[in-house]
């Protein structure tokens, strides 16, 4: 096994989608394996995530990350050379512990995310597998339901809806390639009837490739995905499903949510989620209250009886510990998972796994500031979580990952399962 042990770490300051700086690791190990990480940035993000490191000076408007860079080249990679790339959850608890901290702020989340990807990215180079073989083994067949955020809103576009992500899911395809297909198909659609009721303008897309048209209600973006799949030639409940990320900390303030133009307490914000289910075939809805509020999460979870599933993102931050603690208490269904949320691949994996455990939803995400690092298509896949999140089938950072999901299906020469509509259901 004296192939995997790392020989090379070094970090440099690359660009994510929105043009900030973030930090990319290159790993090298003795058998000659190589393996890259990139991290990525969130624009809404819970308050007990994570930490990234940034410069906070005048290059880059305060956004650069030499900060971070040099926390990987001086203190993370004379710590893990000559350790073994193929026991990479030892590496990951050797990064934490140099860290010393419980949110990543010594080092800073970029930094030691992408460390942790560039690692295990180097050890499944050095074995000659993929990724998602490499640490799913040969079981790891299920290709995932792309969540696919086509309406922007929020803290990811600038127009007057609250929500920050209005997404479809093709469940009624047989195959992966067959379910991007015919998404692009609704995207394209969804793009014509926007230009032709809205204008120009309505095209232009947010930060995770979807449009951001100037729409002001929640229940006008819902009726244009339901349009947009019927004039598509599908059927909107069977062949597609819809799902939302409220955000809702984003709009929060001063003990009322901002939603449609008014002013709403908890009770009634619960009430027009149970309406917009009863109305619109979504069936998972994320963040629907602020990260304080559990309280709500169980409400409406309790209010809804199955019908959609409640997903915690900046309630949970990927932390296994949260993850227990509202999932047991009956808050949440299932949770997000991103890696730099949490800052290592190990712990993303022990959340993901404690989902596994007590039959709950793992979401494998993007963030709204992405790259090209493809490495969550592989995650998603290894730990045959079913769902994935990675915006419109639009933009490069974003189509990198359908294009490797497409490869594995490739790879894989018909010995795949695609998860479709049973990727819903609570086991």
């Amino acid at each position: 096994m004296s192939e995997f042990v790392i020989e090379h770490v070094r970090a440099l300051q690359v660009l994510d989608s929105r043009g900030d700086p973030t930090v990319e690791v290159s790993v090298v190990t003795r058998g000659g394996g190589c393996g890259r990480g990139i991290a990525p940035a969130g624009a809404s993000r819970g308050l007990r995530e994570a930490v990234e490191l940034r410069d906070g000076d005048k290059r880059y408007l305060g956004r650069g990350v030499g900060k971070a860079v040099e926390a990987v080249n001086k203190y993370i990679a004379p710590a893990i050379t000559g350790m073994s790339s193929y026991r990479f959850r030892d590496v990951d608890r050797r990064i934490i512990e140099i860290d010393g901290t419980p949110n990543k702020s010594r080092l800073g989340a970029n930094a030691t995310t992408a460390t942790s990807l560039a690692v295990v990215n180097a050890a499944a180079d050095t074995a000659g597998l993929p990724l998602f073989e490499f640490l799913g083994g040969r079981l790891a067949r299920v290709l995932p339901v792309p969540l696919m955020n086509v309406i922007n809103g929020g803290a990811h576009a600038g127009n007057e809806l609250s929500f920050q992500e209005f997404m479809i899911a093709p469940v009624g395809a047989s195959t992966f390639s067959e379910a991007l297909r015919i998404a692009v198909e609704v995207y394209k659609t969804l793009k014509e009837l926007l230009k032709r009721t809205y204008g120009p303008a309505a095209i232009n897309v947010g930060d995770e490739g979807g449009f951001a048209p100037p729409m002001k209600e929640t229940r006008e973006a819902l009726e244009a995905l339901v349009k947009a799949i019927s004039e598509a030639g599908y059927r909107a409940g069977e062949d597609f499903l819809l799902a939302v990320d409220a955000a809702a900390s984003q709009f929060y303030s001063g003990g009322a949510y901002l939603v449609d133009g008014r002013r709403l307490g908890g009770d009634r914000l619960l009430e027009l989620y149970v309406d917009l289910v009863a109305e619109f075939p979504v069936v998972s809805i994320e963040d629907p209250f602020a990260e304080d509020q559990p309280h709500y999460f169980r409400e409406l979870k309790s209010a809804l009886r199955g019908r959609a599933l409640i997903i915690g993102d900046d309630l949970t931050v990927t932390s296994a510990r949260l993850v227990s603690e509202y999932f047991s208490g009956g808050a949440i269904d299932g949770a997000i998972i991103k890696v730099n949320q949490i800052g290592t691949l190990t712990e993303a994996e022990e959340s993901v796994e404690l989902l596994r455990r007590l039959g709950g939803k793992a979401i494998v995400s993007h963030r709204s500031g992405e790259t090209e690092d493809v490495s969550i298509a592989h995650i998603a896949v290894a730990y045959g979580t079913g769902l994935i999140k990675s915006g419109a089938p639009a933009r490069g950072e974003r189509t990198s990952k359908y294009n490797e999901l497409l490869r594995i299906e490739d790879y894989l020469s018909g010995d795949s399962r695609y998860a479709g509509a049973g990727a819903f259901r609570r086991s």
